[in-house]
């Protein structure tokens, strides 16, 4: 079957497309030009009630959100986590583009009727079940969408929706569009979807890279992330309810392990780590460890290691290839100063004196408008002249012998 929307966004097909309503259903006739041949399919829109739809409890942007138990559950989530708001505003000033069309497969009867589970649209079905449901925007707290009049709810009250026989039908579809493509997910609900397409669509990770086109290992370092994020979470005590911040920074995990210091630290490598619960019992405290340096832990009272990816990530690196500086992290001194372990004398020494340098000439550029005669400072840079000639003095000695 061809997709509209997926051909909309592929640059090497052409379109043509008509619109057949006989059947009171609307068939979008689509013509693919490729190689000059041309290859006819029918996408079959139906026009569903609202009433009918329902939002998909294993759509993976709700990935992390804890125990979701019904529908309400999952508005709640959608409203207080995806910015539904905007979509909300945008279809009650526009209405809901027929273009669009949900995509849905089939769920439990509702009422006497076939019900659906929306698969793609999640968003746009939470904001107009909100539109259509003034008691349901106040238990949602979603009072400041606008009423709307009984000619705009009556055009929202049935949508255009795709049916599908099932999932499966779908992930290269949805691999295109949000792990690798225009309307990406985060990268916690990317590796999740890897996660669901390898392990119940028995896909390998070549396939779904070659399938979705990623050219840069992204689909690998997320499903490595999100596999030693799993047994972190099974087999140590770490646990993200638990971390020292509000947000968990996924990128931070599959980031770190994909570097050789790291995965060697945990005791595996880059194609082991690939594979379910990979990292062995004796290193499960390394795992732990990591999940700590990179999250911290509010019941222990450690803030994270890991501030931002640039440079502490790289730091981290540093410190965990490197015995004594990895020895100094763990009794507890800081990343900055076990970083600066892990250089080395002679790359601390070079370092320093550039900085110092630096300092310096910054200090003289600015001496004629940024001093003002000031007693301390005075004294401070007679101190640092001090400093200067008895450090001098010693590395003349040093160069002599």
């Amino acid at each position: 079957m061809i997709y509209l929307t997926e051909l909309a966004a592929l640059p090497s097909v052409s379109m043509n497309a008509t619109n057949d309503l006989s059947d009171g259903s609307k068939r979008r006739r689509i013509r693919k030009h490729m190689s000059g041949k041309i290859a006819e399919k029918v996408l079959k829109i139906e026009a569903l009630e609202v009433d009918q739809l329902l939002l998909d409890p294993e759509n993976p942007r709700l990935e992390g959100m804890g125990t979701l138990k019904n529908q309400l559950d999952l508005i709640k989530a959608m409203w207080r986590e995806m910015a539904v708001s905007e979509v909300a505003l945008s279809i009650a000033a526009n209405g809901f583009f027929e273009e669009e069309p949900l995509f849905a497969i089939p769920g439990p009867t509702i009422n006497g009727k076939p019900g659906y589970y929306v698969v793609e649209g999640n968003r746009r079905l939470t904001a107009v079940k909100l539109l259509l449901d003034e008691n349901l925007r106040n238990t949602v707290r979603a009072t400041d969408l606008p009423k709307l009049d009984a000619k705009s709810l009556d055009k929202l009250r049935t949508l255009p929706v795709s049916i599908y026989p099932k999932r499966e039908a779908l992930w290269e579809y949805f691999g295109f569009r949000h792990v690798n493509g225009p309307k990406e997910w985060d990268s916690l609900s990317k590796a999740a979807y890897v996660a669901k397409v390898r392990r119940e669509y028995g896909k390998s990770l070549e396939e779904i890279t070659r399938k979705i086109g990623d050219q840069h290992s992204t689909v690998k370092r997320i499903y490595r992330g999100y596999v030693l994020l799993e047994q972190a979470e099974k087999s140590t005590k770490f646990n993200r309810e638990d971390i020292h911040r509000n947000r968990f920074f996924f990128s931070h995990l599959y980031t770190a392990t994909d570097y050789e210091e790291v995965l060697a630290f945990l005791g595996t490598d880059a194609e082991a780590s690939l594979h379910d619960s990979p990292i062995a019992k004796k290193h499960l405290a390394d795992l732990e460890q990591l999940m700590i340096w990179l999250f911290g832990s509010k019941e222990l009272k450690i803030e994270p290691v890991v501030r931002t990816q640039a440079p502490d990530l790289s730091y981290l690196r540093s410190v965990i290839g490197n015995k004594p500086a990895l020895a100094a992290l763990r009794s507890g001194i800081s990343l900055q100063r076990a970083h600066a372990i892990s250089l080395g004398d002679s790359r601390r020494f070079e370092d320093s004196l550039a900085q110092a340098k630096d300092a310096l000439q910054e200090a003289k550029a600015t001496v004629t408008t940024g001093y003002k005669g000031d007693k301390e400072l005075l004294q401070q840079m007679e101190s640092i002249g001090t400093l200067t000639t008895s450090l001098l003095e010693e590395m003349r000695k040093i160069k002599s012998k």
